[in-house]
């Protein structure tokens, strides 16, 4: 049984067709009052036809009402028939429709028209006043009761689904901007692994091709460095990797630290690119987040110097450790470069200095990059020590 009310629910025109069946059944009991029982019978079909289409159509089927209970006293009064309609009862349930369905005015109208045609019913039929008045009154406040009840509780009901709808929708955005920004996070991390490695190991390579006949020492020195860094990235890109694949907490990542710098620098200088370094107050100890940011922003800054900086490229890399944060700054000889290996600019994808700024965003640092006017470029980069996502 409940599953057919639940049913019924979405059936409108079946529920309403339904009541309106049970209407007619209803009035067969006032036949054997009637003199005319084939007009009868004939009105009674007709007083439930509105009701079938009362929700999908309730200003049409609320006037149809109103003028077929008019037309029934009109005809009842001209054959001199005083027989009872119960089917009359639909008037209330169109009362009931209009005000919880539409709206409060045009149940007003309607129940001007239902003093009409109750006054018009009580004059033409010679029905006892006090208690036709007293049970169409009560009749009638009920049914607007009735409605106000529901209409709160279809508001409410209508209300909580468009905040579900509202709520489905933030989850829904909320996870499209999850996916964004992991998709963003591990494009960034492979860039700064990969986009590092291959710009060093096509500067190698150039080179040793350049110097495989001339100098077969120096090409042999540059396919090691190639080796080597190819090594080095494989390694990282395996950490890389498994980091991306698990929700690691901070303390799950590399910790680079002073270790990692001379490392990096040293790599660096391998390839042929001048480094001075200037450290002050230490990496060590900071957050894993902010050892990894920096690494990262020299790294990014560096391999961009050795892609065009020209044949005889410097850096000048200064990290000063200061009490809430930490200043990295990269400098490079700036100048033309050359084209034609060896030295010459290596194209990039224009994502490097993109991932730094997203990565200084997430860190809640600040990051400046531009050309001196000695034509050096510089970038500068500020890390909170305790990192936290910008404003």
């Amino acid at each position: 049984m409940r599953r057919f009310s639940l049913w019924l629910r979405g059936k409108p025109l079946v529920a309403d067709s339904i009541l309106a069946f049970g209407l007619l059944l209803l009035d067969l009991t006032g036949l054997g009052e009637s003199r005319e029982k084939v007009v009868y019978l004939v009105i009674g079909g007709l007083l439930p036809i509105p009701v079938a289409f009362r929700r999908a159509y309730p200003r049409a089927m609320s006037a149809l009402m109103l003028l077929l209970a008019l037309s029934t006293s009109a005809v009842n009064y001209l054959l001199d028939d005083h027989a009872s309609h119960p089917a009359l009862l639909a008037l209330g349930i169109m009362l009931y429709t209009l005000v919880a369905y539409v709206g409060r005015r045009e149940g007003l109208l309607l129940l001007v028209g239902l003093a009409v045609e109750s006054t018009v019913s009580v004059l033409l039929l010679d029905q006892p006043v006090p208690s036709t008045v007293a049970f169409i009154s009560l009749f009638y406040a009920l049914c607007w009761t009735l409605a106000e009840f529901n209409g709160a509780r279809h508001a409410y009901d209508s209300e909580v689904a468009a905040r579900l709808a509202v709520a489905d929708y933030d989850r829904e955005r909320r996870t499209h901007e999850a996916v964004a920004m992991e998709r963003t996070r591990i494009a960034r991390e492979l860039h700064d692994v990969v986009a590092h490695a291959v710009s060093v190991m096509i500067v190698q390579s150039d080179g040793a091709r350049y110097a495989l006949r001339r100098d077969p020492d120096v090409a042999e020195q540059a396919m090691a460095t190639v080796a080597a860094t190819g090594r080095e990235a494989l390694r990282e890109l395996r950490r890389t990797v498994a980091l991306l694949r698990t929700d690691h907490a901070p303390d799950s990542l590399p910790q680079h630290g002073t270790a990692g710098l001379a490392e990096l620098v040293e790599m660096m200088r391998g390839t042929g690119l001048a480094v001075d370094t200037e450290l002050t107050g230490g990496l060590d100890g900071i957050a894993p987040e902010v050892s990894l940011g920096v690494h990262r922003i020299i790294q990014e800054s560096l391999t961009n110097t050795l892609r065009h900086a020209g044949p005889h490229p410097k850096a000048w890399v200064r990290v000063r450790r200061r009490d809430a944060d930490v200043l990295v700054e990269v400098t490079d000889s700036g100048g033309v470069p050359v084209h034609g290996p060896p030295g010459s600019p290596i194209e990039g994808s224009g994502m490097g200095l993109v991932g730094m700024r997203e990565r200084i965003a997430v860190l809640g640092g600040t990051l400046e990059t531009g050309r001196m006017p000695d034509g050096a470029w510089l970038v500068r980069a500020t890390i909170p020590l305790e990192p936290g996502p910008s404003d």
